[in-house]
């Protein structure tokens, strides 16, 4: 089994265009068996020199997971080298995607168990206003949960905007976002669409974590989630995403 989850995660990492599932070749595959391919995929990103930078959960709204037909969200890892520079184009993707973030800077260490949302938001410094950029390496994004968890949540590219506010005096749940794609807008959400509070999202994460020993840690970032379908990111194109009160993110394809 190690070997195959080792054969998996690099697989998985080396992968340049769409591929089959893995449950298609693997399907005894469970989650718990993705999730260790999703972190030996994260050590043999540290051993290429990338750093951690924090985690992003994924299908967090209750449309997404009636979809999958799952419960609960997903958890995946983002490092230092999927952070978008502001007015960097995204660079070649398989089939890439975007959808606007509410993102969380922890300013202090947060673990489980017994994680609620407001002890969760208590541990935040500044909310930002995100878009995430995530690229299935599975064929026509056809994949199960055990799959996506060990593609590590499709994630690829996020880009974070300028402005950052403490969360105290932020309804959350309301702040909504505008996706805009060339010029039109296509799609809107709060951040209720998020667990119906994105620090539920975020108490969620430092719970699930706390199951596999691990924590939130000082300065790291929390993508908390979709909060609409994410777009199609095309060769040119443009998506940008305008909240409320946290300014707005611009990414070009």
């Amino acid at each position: 089994m190690t070997t195959g989850i080792r054969a998996a995660a690099q697989e998985l990492l080396d992968a340049k265009q769409e591929r089959a599932q893995l449950t298609e070749s693997w399907p005894e595959l469970d989650l718990a068996t993705a999730y260790a391919i999703q972190d030996e995929a994260l050590r043999l990103r540290r051993e290429r020199g990338e750093t951690v930078v924090g985690v992003k959960l994924g299908l967090t709204s209750r449309a997404k997971q009636q979809r999958m037909g799952i419960d609960a969200p997903l958890l995946a890892w983002l490092t230092d080298a999927m952070v978008l520079p502001a007015g960097a184009p995204v660079p070649e993707l398989i089939h890439p995607r975007a959808e606007p973030e509410l993102v969380f800077v922890l300013g202090e260490r947060l673990a489980g168990p017994g994680v609620t949302a407001a002890t969760a938001l208590a541990a935040v410094s500044h909310v930002y206003g995100g878009i995430e950029i995530i690229d299935s390496r599975y064929r026509d994004y056809r994949f199960t949960l055990p799959d996506v968890v060990a593609d590590n949540g499709s994630a690829a590219r996020f880009g974070i905007g300028s402005v950052g506010l403490p969360p105290a005096g932020l309804d959350l749940s309301l702040e909504a976002a505008l996706v805009e794609v060339d010029g039109q807008i296509v799609d809107t959400a709060t951040g209720a669409a998020v667990q119906g509070h994105p620090a539920e999202a975020l108490a969620l994460a430092a719970n699930a974590l706390a199951a596999r020993g691990l924590a939130l840690e000082p300065g790291w970032l929390v993508l908390t989630g979709g909060m609409t379908d994410a777009v199609e990111l095309r060769p040119g194109s443009h998506v940008a995403a305008h909240f409320s009160h946290l300014g707005s993110v611009t990414i070009s394809g």
